[in-house]
């Protein structure tokens, strides 16, 4: 087909396209060594628009010593937490913006909005960064694991995006080994070029085929790639996937408020996006910390002038490697969410992903357990939910009580739940680990 349906798609949603790409390939084409002061012209662009023309970011700042970078509050989740028109900047409403609410993996969902401009920008760098793997949104069939609305005017919604946007999506609230069958069947009919997803649902179904002893690429020649989002992906998890799908797998970090954060390159390196965003890393007194160091990542969107989202803390904490340069900024490390934190008995902080990590490695050996989550429910107690086709041996659950007395600290309690199935948000993430204390 020579028409190219998603280009028009986004121009029929209003979006400038064709000035964004022209806007996008120029700022590619600034040169490495003009760079940080090309950044640094962006950033007080962006900050000088908001205070001018946007009452709540004026009043976020009252106070604060606006010419200093530093100075500039940290936005937080819980800020953006009022009516998006008090947030809005001048001249623009909500009819003429693109308006969208976060997952609330975080905890803390908000409704956000950008101007068509910026958001058609955040489409370039998508374009972009899906470019390197030879994916063209107009021509590559995607394979997409994600969450469906239930209800049956957003059920028609997204499925028109989906056929607007060249994409066939499996719901993934039920992952099944019947229903995963058929996901495997609809391979073997269809010519999908790239799978987009979240990653839990992806590594479901890759377990699901190493069951199967099936290779994907084999029964689907058309698969160039794999792109997971939305939830970490642990070293062991990609070596599955490579084994069983057998094409690169490539992992994406990103903010649907933002843009994507960091997309893998060919080289293997988790690139930051410097184009549409600034990213720092901060320690405690909200001051950038060396490369190489971890602190809290936030954000700043140089081009969103609808709403702003400058010193934005997404939630997440993260290390950008020391060989980052303006142009080209390197995220070393994923950490975690900045809420997922375990408190211990002893005051130890840890991030929760280690607990799961700790547990995933021996809880999997046999490939029983299909998925599991933690939970922290008092400062010594757990809760460890699973799915598996028979229930874990006693040798197991003290080799993992073992393993997290070795890495984490002794004498903390577990009780283990089998189930069925495994809560999942109304989006479909599945949060790895979650206190409640």
């Amino acid at each position: 087909m020579s028409f190219n349906l998603f280009d028009f798609s986004l121009k029929l949603a209003g979006f400038p396209m064709k000035e964004a790409q022209k806007h996008f390939t120029e700022i590619l084409s600034v040169p490495e060594n003009e760079y940080e002061a090309f950044i640094e012209k962006k950033k007080s662009e962006i900050v000088k628009f908001h205070l001018e023309h946007n009452s709540f970011y004026k009043n976020l700042c009252k106070g604060k010593n606006v010419e200093n970078w530093n100075d500039l509050p940290v936005l937080t989740k819980a800020d953006l937490q009022q009516p998006l028109s008090q947030r809005l900047s001048d001249g623009f409403s909500e009819k003429d913006v693109f308006v969208n609410k976060t997952s609330g993996s975080s905890g803390t969902p908000f409704i956000f909005a950008k101007d068509k401009p910026a958001h058609a920008l955040t489409w370039a760098s998508i374009i972009y960064r899906f470019g390197w793997y030879n994916i063209n949104f107009n021509t590559s069939y995607q394979a997409r694991f994600y969450g469906i609305p239930k209800d049956f005017i957003g059920y028609r919604k997204e499925r028109l995006k989906d056929f607007l946007s060249k994409r066939y999506r499996f719901s993934i609230f039920d992952l099944s080994d019947a229903v995963l069958e058929k996901v495997l069947l609809k391979f073997r009919k269809e010519k999908f070029e790239y799978i987009n997803g979240y990653t839990s649902s992806i590594v479901l179904f890759a377990k699901y085929l190493k069951d199967k002893n099936v290779i994907l690429k084999e029964v689907c020649p058309t698969l160039k790639s794999c792109m997971t989002t939305s939830e970490m992906l642990f070293p062991e998890d990609r070596l599955l996937l490579e084994t069983q799908f057998g094409i690169p797998i490539i992992n994406e970090y990103g903010a649907s408020e933002l843009d994507l954060i960091a997309f893998e390159n060919p080289q293997g390196e988790w690139q930051v996006n410097a184009e549409t965003l600034f990213v720092e890393i901060l320690g405690d007194n909200n001051l950038p910390v060396p490369n190489g160091q971890e602190g809290r990542i936030v954000i700043t969107s140089l081009y969103n002038k609808a709403h702003p989202f400058i010193r934005y803390e997404i939630g997440d904490i993260g290390v950008l490697d020391q060989k980052s340069t303006f142009k080209k900024p390197i995220l070393k490390q994923l950490i975690g969410r900045t809420n997922d934190v375990a408190v211990l008995p002893s005051g130890k902080k840890s991030p929760g992903l280690t607990f799961y990590y700790v547990t995933k490695s021996i809880i999997e050996d046999d490939g029983n357990v299909k998925e599991f989550i933690i939970k922290q429910t008092k400062i010594d107690s757990f809760e460890i939910d699973y799915v598996s086709e028979k229930e874990l041996s006693t040798d197991q659950i003290s080799k993992i009580k073992e393993a997290i007395a070795l890495y984490l600290e002794p004498h903390l309690n577990f009780t283990f739940h089998r189930k069925e199935t495994l809560e999942r948000s109304n989006r479909g993430k599945l949060k790895q680990f979650k206190s409640m204390i």
